[in-house]
């Protein structure tokens, strides 16, 4: 088998070019680094699927913003059972135009498909996550993710390497700048709206967190095809740590995973849905009452698979506990208050 390109990543170790990788894999060679036998996938006529007889929510934001009041606070009441519930919901309706996130996929598509070596260019500097690479390798012996990805730090703009961002191409970075300011437009509007679903008291005790000055990352995810899925993963189980995650599907191709009670399943991606997940920040925010879900990403024989991630913290100087009205004798803090730098 042809040895796929080394990537070296920010915390100093070496690994293959998933999507390099992919071009020379057979059925008999899947690398034994990325081979995982800890996992529990449900197999299915060959196929590695997972159990999808639950539908995760559908949430309309157009009814959330509704000036019609029955309608509003039904939404909010959905928007409210989904976070409480399930942790994960698609929304519609969000009013992101649909031009725009065209031009988002198409872009994404593009930048996975340049040369190696173009590619290359924003690859990840020692001791630093950001850039072209892999996520979480910690040793040149662990199990690898069957992927590639590209992540970086996209708002506050003082915060962006200035070797990654403002280096993309054109139009690559000028889409993304848009789909930046329109992502955090969401983001903002959707903690608001936990913020009456959870009927707290303190004025903007979420919102305020998040806003002039919060954190906005990215990651680009490429999923090359595997001949073996079922002996690989996309992307290890995790939750997230941020706020709220808004994941855009670049094809629609399956992949996502949810657990939930105990059983993995599959989110079926609606068209020019965003996938909107509860991250740790918001769990402790809320003392508990929403919850931070694991998930995963899987793979499959025949196509690629791509989403883009943007991911909301709060701002740097932010101290993060459980709201103060959300703490009752009845429900007690879960969680300790800890300065966003501590975690």
């Amino acid at each position: 088998m042809e040895t796929a390109k080394l990537v070296k990543l920010g915390n100093g170790f070496s690994v293959p070019n998933v999507q390099e990788l992919a071009k020379h894999t057979t059925s008999a060679e899947v690398p034994s680094r990325y081979i995982c036998t800890d996992q529990d996938p449900v197999i299915i006529n060959g196929a590695w699927s997972a159990i999808d007889d639950e539908m995760v929510p559908t949430i309309d934001l157009g009814n959330l913003l509704s000036p019609e009041p029955i309608t509003r606070k039904s939404e909010l009441d959905n928007l409210h059972s989904a976070c409480k519930d399930w942790g994960f919901f698609q929304v519609v309706n969000h009013g992101v135009d649909t031009l725009l996130l065209e031009n988002v996929k198409s872009e994404i598509d593009k930048f996975f498909n340049l040369p190696m070596n173009d590619k290359a260019k924003y690859g990840q500097k020692e001791g630093d996550d950001e850039g072209f690479g892999q996520h979480f390798v910690q040793s040149d012996d662990q199990r690898l993710d069957w992927a590639d990805l590209f992540f970086m730090v996209t708002l506050p703009h003082h915060l962006r390497k200035p070797y990654l961002f403002p280096q993309l191409p054109m139009p690559l970075r000028e889409t993304l700048e848009s789909y930046s300011s329109e992502m955090n437009k969401l983001a903002m509007t959707l903690f608001g709206m936990t913020e009456k679903a959870l009927h707290v008291v303190e004025a903007k005790a979420i919102t305020g967190l998040f806003e002039d000055g919060g954190l906005q990352s990215m990651r680009m995810n490429y999923y090359p095809p595997c001949p073996r899925p079922e002996l690989v993963i996309g992307l290890t189980p995790h939750s997230d740590f941020s706020g709220l995650t808004i994941l855009l599907q670049v094809n629609q191709v399956e992949g996502l995973q949810i657990r939930k009670e105990e059983r993995w399943i599959s989110i079926k991606p609606l068209p020019n849905a965003f996938i909107v997940n509860i991250g740790d920040i918001l769990e402790i925010l809320t003392n508990g009452i929403y919850r931070s879900v694991e998930h995963r990403a899987t793979t499959n024989s025949m196509k690629k698979r791509l989403s883009i991630a943007t991911f909301h913290e709060p701002k740097l100087e932010s101290e993060i506990g459980p709201i103060s009205s959300l703490i009752t004798p009845q429900t007690p803090a879960m969680f300790r208050n800890l300065g966003m730098r501590n975690f």
